[in-house]
């Protein structure tokens, strides 16, 4: 039977959308997505994920966006992406690259048993050697009062959800004590 869903169980999809929407997409050109992919030496007409080397259908975040409900930082950039598979980009989320590759996390290279993780590895390092990924501090470039202000706004959201939820509650009860007793006819 399905489980009530909580509004407050919404909160990192919010969050997400608070660090998501401040920071910038930087477009790559051809030569940019090129040159990245001579670096992790991965064939432009047969794209694998960096990671492991299954098939690629995304670009990953190498250094995550958001940690501890905060932007890290880190931009969406070619210089921050690398080809990935699904499983590795959902397994790896905002945990950072090196660490996950080599953890007991489910889907990590490690678990998956990659023999050439080392060389993957190697690779990612050099390409962020190479590239070095932006790591910009917004709150220094918005100033203290507009980010601040931003946050207060989140936590706001946050607030009402949680009031939203003791409703959703109390109508719930009420429902479903009605819903029973039409069963009961």
């Amino acid at each position: 039977m399905p489980t009530p869903v909580k509004i407050t169980g919404r909160s990192s999809s919010i969050t997400n959308s608070f660090v998501n929407s401040i920071i910038p997409v930087i477009e790559p050109t051809e030569e940019q997505i090129k040159r990245a992919l001579q670096i992790l030496v991965i064939d432009p007409d047969d794209m694998t994920c960096a990671y492991c080397g299954d098939r690629s259908t995304e670009w990953d975040h190498l250094n995550p966006l958001v940690s501890k409900k905060k932007p890290t930082g880190y931009v969406s950039e070619i210089a921050n992406l690398v080809p990935a598979c699904g499983k590795c980009n959902q397994s790896k989320g905002n945990k950072p690259w090196r660490t996950w590759m080599v953890s007991a996390a489910r889907l990590s290279p490690k678990t998956k048993g990659i023999s050439d993780i080392d060389q993957r590895i190697e690779l990612l390092a050099e390409y962020e050697r190479v590239n070095h990924p932006q790591c910009i501090d917004f709150r220094a470039i918005v100033g203290d009062e507009k980010w601040d202000a931003y946050w207060i706004d989140r936590d706001k959201i946050f607030d009402a959800m949680r009031d939203a939820q003791k409703l959703a509650e109390q109508i719930r009860i009420a429902v479903h004590e009605a819903a029973s007793h039409t069963e009961e006819l």
